[in-house]
């Protein structure tokens, strides 16, 4: 019986080299860094002695490595993922798991045929508070869903980071900005806690704050089955921008805010004491209860030994990747719906929005192969 696991790791310049440095130093029990992946073989000198390549599928047929991580530019992700999971090689890869809805599609059939080990690097799961409002939500106590008002500003990012890598915020080299970039990690949280809206209706300011082709603020409105609505905005241009989570359900008001939530939690259901109250017109009574937990979670590593665990012994995955197309999905309907400026209605057609992706693509500053 297989005790442990050599990974090999695609993309060590960046996310991908800290991942690999992590296996090294022993953080992931019960796994080694089999090999690693680059176009760049600078990036090697950092992983002596352990086997490289510059073509991915030469690393893949190898023999070198059990499971692979996927930590290339965005476009890659489907590309090398196919070419992984259709070996039957358990995969993990860097959100987004794609950059269009169409592509994350074809990654899930791929994944289909052999259903290897698939996850996405969602670490925002693992983050005790958002574990804990997801909880309250799911199990009732909270109460029905009325209204979510999430402002994420505190993704600043310089001209220097835009600038610092051509493929960066142009639609040829990332598909977009930071809806694919800084965002999957809000998009994830958002329907894994709240569940996937019924509509979108968009606007996405491009290049506000910086010299780039895709947008750095959105403002997206959602709207839900159960009437519930939804308000989500953000930016890499504002600083020192804040991380504010308020929900409305019928409970009372949930603020979460620098890793605490607190809970201003109504006497009855909202809903109930407006309907059958004939003495009084103002609020019910609510106290102010403080939900601790504890800080940080254990994130990237976190997601990669649970990776390991279900290799080895079948634990259930923290971030599935077929949920990732969720995420992908929201993404895509956010900036089609700015463009065409007007609602869009889920789920979205993949194929409408890979066309206008394509005619982005053509005209953007970023072109593969020159």
């Amino acid at each position: 019986m297989q005790n442990s696991i050599r990974i090999g790791v695609v993309g060590v310049g960046g996310m991908g080299g800290g991942h690999a440095r992590n296996l090294v130093a022993g953080k992931i029990s019960r796994a080694t860094l089999g090999a690693v992946c680059d176009v760049n073989p600078a990036h090697f000198g950092n992983f002596p002695g352990v086997p490289s390549f510059t073509d991915f599928e030469q690393m893949l047929d190898s023999g070198a490595i059990d499971a692979v991580v996927i930590a290339t530019p965005h476009y890659f992700h489907t590309t090398q993922g196919i070419l992984a999971l259709e070996r039957g090689i358990p995969t993990l890869t860097e959100k987004p798991i794609s950059v269009s809805k169409a592509d994350a599609e074809k990654m899930i059939v791929a994944w289909e045929k052999h259903k290897p080990v698939f996850a996405a690097m969602f670490d925002h799961r693992t983050i005790p508070v958002n574990k804990k409002l997801r909880q309250l939500l799911h199990d009732g106590t909270l109460g029905e869903l009325r209204r979510v008002t999430w402002i994420v500003t505190d993704w600043f990012r310089s001209e220097a980071y835009y600038q610092s890598g051509g493929w960066r915020a142009t639609w040829g080299g990332e598909g977009g900005g930071i809806l694919v970039n800084q965002c999957p990690h809000n998009l994830d949280i958002f329907q894994w806690v709240f569940g996937m809206p019924k509509s979108v209706t968009a606007l996405c300011k491009i290049g506000k704050y910086h010299d780039i082709e895709v947008e750095d603020e959105f403002h997206a409105l959602f709207d839900f089955d159960n009437n519930a609505t939804a308000s989500l905005i953000a930016t890499t241009g504002e600083a020192p921008g804040t991380n504010r989570l308020e929900l409305a359900t019928e409970n009372g008001c949930i603020l979460v805010e620098n890793e605490r939530l607190v809970w201003h939690r109504t006497d009855e259901p909202v809903t109930q004491f407006s309907r059958t109250t004939t003495e009084r017109m103002s609020a019910p009574p609510s106290e102010q209860v403080i939900i601790e937990t504890p800080g940080g979670g254990g994130r990237h590593n976190e997601v990669l030994a649970n990776f390991v665990d279900a290799i080895l012994d079948g634990a259930p995955l923290i971030a599935p990747a077929p949920e990732g197309l969720r995420s992908v999905e929201l993404a895509n309907a956010i900036l089609y719906s700015s463009f065409e400026r007007r609602t869009v209605d889920l789920p979205l057609d993949s194929a409408v929005y890979q066309k206008f992706l394509e005619e982005r693509i053509a005209g953007s500053r970023f072109q593969f192969g020159k």
